[in-house]
């Protein structure tokens, strides 16, 4: 896992920009705690900072291979789970490796296959070639998005970044966001491609792209699809499993230590009992972690997402599979505490955030990167498998994104009023949703029923893993700390996703088929429980330290408040105990989140 950056100017001689470049490279410190590089040539300059995983010593970058050409040059982020075999295919072909890291298979990769190197890549990646021969540079990200990247067009080349942050320090890119910027902050529709800040895109999952004299094309190289496959429930569910068994081995490849998130529910469950079982066989045992809340089991309130509490479901598989298990215990003044907010939004460079979960998700991976440097996760299987509750209600049926069917927004109603009828979100969402729906492949002979939720499965996999997805990289980078979405295996997903809905939940609940495949591995509760989201706080200290923030950023007119309604976060200040609703409490949190955003980004905004 890395910080990658770069820049491509065909009309600069960039080896008279190594301060920028260094600027660049320096944003993303902590995504690359361990070692720091930079490359630079007339017309293309890379920067590095390394989180060392595999091979310790010999994976150093940008790394560079001399040809009878000229040089190859490359920054990567990432893993490639199937680099061993790779390795072998390559040295057949006459290749010889100085290093034991994927990072050299990967650029070796690239000089026997070119641009067809994608397509036979397993992992969580995102890379960037500068080839010297052809002065083009090759951006390229892993296939469901794990692994960010940005980039921005100038006027004779490229700027590109695994975070936005690294892409602002140029001095090309200023620091804009538009309507249509605030639109897709507000919205959490998650338009594929989109970055907020303008003129910056996002790389898109399954896509690579080519900067070179004429620009830059982006193409796709892997998209979602379907089959004429119609496998029966035994040999799907055995095959769930035998994928689950192949992706555990190689994502717990690494010569540093490693752990599992362990939330209690079936997803990380059953991935914590499937390393604690292949590391037994190595005569190793499993570590595990868990966050956790004082008092919890007295201030828990059950909702719709989250109907019970972790921790007993928690100790009961760590029990079960003998993990090494240990509680993170996060008080509300751990988590109101304005240095964590602060963390937090700097590390996603957008106020996007999820209030106390997102806190609370930093100061876990925090504390895990005291004891490990990389962590399983069982983040994505909800959309993988269909694990939410509205897969299974009206809300699928309705025309939009099944997550936004309720008609709350993150940001609640306190948007300025006037701000928010020229926003016109409604409109911005249906636009977008149309566009998915349209995208979404078809299955010959399906009813109508199935089609539809086809398109529902299609959503999650497209749109809403990727707001997960990239808050987990971000806040898991800003500790160094690695986390691997097993559940996100390219192989695991097209199965599943060509499988029907009815095979899909052929027991009459959520996510048939992981729990059928792993139910031998795990306790009958853990097995049986119902869906239940990462947990929030429901510490009154944590509200209370909210609505304090919140009052003094209203009594000192802050900047950001432009883009609020006052009234109603006064409203929401005012409130007391269970009065506040979740959209007030949402509305302050992401209010301070905007303040923070202002304070560190100092935003232009083009409202025009």
């Amino acid at each position: 896992m890395c910080g990658i950056t770069g820049w491509v100017s065909y009309r600069r001689d960039l080896n008279e920009h190594q301060q920028t470049l260094d600027a660049m490279t320096e944003t993303m410190a902590c995504r690359g705690p361990d070692a720091r590089g930079a490359w630079i040539a007339p017309h293309a300059a890379l920067g590095h900072r390394r989180l060392a995983v595999i091979d310790l010593p010999g994976g150093a970058q940008p790394m560079r291979i001399a040809t009878d050409d000229g040089e190859v040059a490359m920054v990567y982020s990432g893993e490639a789970y199937n680099y061993t075999e790779l390795r072998g295919e390559l040295r057949s072909r006459g290749h010889r490796f100085t290093t034991d890291s994927d990072t050299e298979v990967v650029l070796r990769g690239y000089l026997e296959w070119g641009e067809a190197l994608a397509e036979r890549l397993n992992g969580m990646y995102a890379f960037a070639i500068w080839d010297a021969r052809t002065e083009k540079l090759l951006m390229l990200r892993d296939r469901m998005g794990i692994k960010p990247f940005y980039f921005y067009e100038t006027e004779d080349g490229v700027l590109f970044g695994s975070e936005p942050k690294a892409i602002l320090a140029n001095p090309l890119c200023p620091a804009e966001v538009g309507l249509d910027g605030l639109r897709e902050l507000f919205s959490f529709a998650k338009t594929p491609g989109h970055a907020v800040w303008e003129g910056m895109r996002e790389l898109r999952p399954g896509h690579l792209a080519v900067a070179d004299r004429n620009g830059v094309r982006e193409q796709a190289y892997w998209r979602l699809g379907t089959t004429d496959a119609r496998p029966d429930r035994e040999t799907a569910v055995a095959h769930v499993r035998e994928l689950l068994e192949d992706i555990t081995a190689r994502q717990l490849v690494a010569d540093v230590p490693r752990c599992t998130l362990l939330s209690g529910g079936l997803d990380s469950s059953a991935l914590t009992a499937l390393a604690a079982r292949q590391l037994a066989e190595k005569g190793e045992t499993v570590r595990s972690f868990a966050v956790d809340f004082p008092h919890q089991a007295e201030n828990f309130r059950a909702i719709d997402v989250s109907p019970t509490q972790d921790t007993p479901y928690v100790h009961a598989v760590a029990e079960h599979v003998h993990c090494d298990h240990r509680d993170i215990v996060l008080d509300g003044s751990s988590l109101s505490d304005p240095s964590v907010r602060r963390a937090v939004v700097g590390a996603r460079d957008l106020p996007m955030g999820l209030g106390d979960r997102d806190n609370s998700l930093y100061l876990l991976f925090k504390a895990v990167r005291e004891e490990s440097t990389v962590a399983l996760s069982g983040e994505s299987a909800d959309e993988v498998f269909g694990g939410y509750p509205w897969f299974h209600d009206e809300r699928a049926q309705t025309d939009t994104f099944p997550w936004l069917a309720g008609g709350q927004r993150l940001f609640g109603n306190a948007l300025e009023p006037g701000l928010a009828r020229r926003l016109d979100l409604d409109a911005y969402v249906a636009d977008h949703y149309a566009s998915a729906v349209r995208e979404t492949p078809s299955k010959e002979g399906e009813s109508a029923a199935e089609a539809r939720m086809r398109q529902v499965c299609y959503l999650h996999l497209t749109r809403m893993v990727q707001t997960l997805l990239d808050r987990k990289d971000r806040m898991s980078m800003a500790v160094g700390l690695e986390v691997r979405v097993p559940f996100c295996d390219h192989r695991l997903v097209e199965y599943v996703f060509d499988t029907p809905w009815s095979l899909k939940t052929f027991d009459g609940r959520e996510k048939s088929l992981l729990r059928a495949a792993t139910r031998d591995l795990l306790p009958q509760s853990v097995a049986d429980r119902k869906k239940s989201g990462y947990p929030g706080s429901f510490d009154p200290d944590y509200l209370a330290a909210v609505q304090s923030q919140t009052a003094g950023l209203l009594s000192d007119d802050h900047p950001a408040l432009a883009l609020c309604d006052p009234a109603a976060l006064r409203t929401a200040t005012e409130a007391t105990g269970d009065a506040v609703t979740q959209e007030q409490r949402s509305a302050m949190e992401r209010t301070l989140d905007l303040a923070v955003w202002f304070d560190l980004h100092k935003p232009t905004l083009k409202l025009n």
